[in-house]
């Protein structure tokens, strides 16, 4: 554009920008399923919490979707967070809608999931990552499979944007895969299907879900006393927020350092699975090779031991590389065996 002002040197070109999406526009539809949308059960704060958990701990398992602009989850994962949040909630008695206590009256809670609950696996043994093997690995699968369908079928079907009919998610359900052996990890979370999520309600809750996370809680908390008192029950304040914690495993390497200990007092040797070097008491460390900040996992499997120097100078919370880990196999193997091993003549 030439120069209003008649300048030969000077020339004017206008360009549009727009900043980056961070996540804010999503905010006021969150706001209003979480808080405005009429609800029979805690199914659409279910589904939103779920989906939350995903964008804090595992945020790898989106890919792009089909949309323009939307993230496509495993639905399995979604489910399996699901069933992490409501079994205290089952366990516990807490009205997920205006007739239920107990597992009673819930579209998901089938001969599986009330397995879940007499079988001694807790909410906590429902992570990424975890196995389970024989008619544990049977019961999982199947309850995942009953909550991917009802969150398809109830609040992935239910949720829209306001003033429309328009679905904000849209969850596809598969088969539900048998095995005597399972892995909950992104392949086998995928094969019950998938849900996609807008990509401005995922970046919000990536970016802002500290924020919104409360939310969720305590909106869930208030519905769940409306419940209780409409049959007539007053729950006191902080047991349904008790019941709704996310929680961990616990960061106990215990096991891990006592079978060390152990092999030393025996005269056994014993090395850093990093740094090759011969390990005594006084210079002992456990190391999380996955880092717990990545992944709170405490299972033996992921537990090295390892020179202190090492694991608190240099290892850190750095997930090892890959030519780390092929200089640590023979150690790591080793390890490996020699610690089940001992875990094996323990429980005999």
């Amino acid at each position: 554009m030439a120069d209003s002002a008649g300048r030969a040197e000077v020339s004017w070109v206008t360009m549009c920008m727009t900043l980056p999406d961070d996540g804010a526009g999503a905010l006021p539809l969150l706001r209003g399923i979480i808080l405005n949308d009429a609800k029979t059960t805690t199914y659409k704060l279910g589904l939103l919490r779920s989906i939350a958990r995903l964008a804090d701990l595992a945020p790898a398992l989106a890919r792009p979707g089909t949309g323009d602009d939307d993230v496509e989850l495993p639905i399995g994962a979604v489910a399996l967070n699901w069933l992490r949040i409501y079994l205290p909630l089952i366990s516990a008695r807490l009205p997920q809608s205006p007739g239920n206590a107990g597992p009673d009256s819930l579209g998901f809670v089938g001969d599986a999931f009330r397995g879940l609950m007499t079988s001694g696996i807790s909410a906590t043994d429902l992570r990424i990552g975890a196995s389970f093997t024989d008619e544990r690995a049977v019961l999982v699968a199947r309850a995942i499979g009953d909550a991917a369908r009802t969150i398809a079928r109830m609040p992935a079907n239910f949720t829209t944007y306001p003033g429309s009919d328009a679905r904000v998610f849209d969850a596809r359900t598969s088969r539900t895969p048998r095995s005597q052996s399972l892995v909950l990890d992104g392949e086998t979370l995928a094969m019950f299907g998938s849900i996609s999520v807008p990509g401005h309600v995922w970046r919000a809750m990536q970016r802002l879900g500290a924020w919104i996370e409360p939310v969720l809680v305590a909106e869930w908390a208030r519905l769940t006393r409306i419940y209780a008192a409409g049959q007539g029950s007053e729950l006191p304040l902080g047991v349904v927020e008790a019941a709704l914690a996310w929680t961990e495993p616990n960061r106990d390497v215990r096991l891990a350092r006592d079978i060390a200990l152990a092999a030393l007092d025996k005269g056994d040797r014993l090395h850093c699975v990093w740094s090759g070097q011969r390990l005594r008491a006084d210079i002992l460390d456990i190391d999380h090779c996955l880092p717990w900040s990545a992944w709170p996992c405490a299972d033996l499997w992921n537990l090295f031991p390892a020179h202190r120097r090492i694991n608190q100078h240099q290892k850190r919370d750095r997930l090892p590389s890959s030519a780390a880990l092929t200089h640590a196999r023979p150690l790591v193997l080793d390890w490996w065996k020699d610690a089940w091993e001992h875990v094996a003549r323990r429980s005999r």
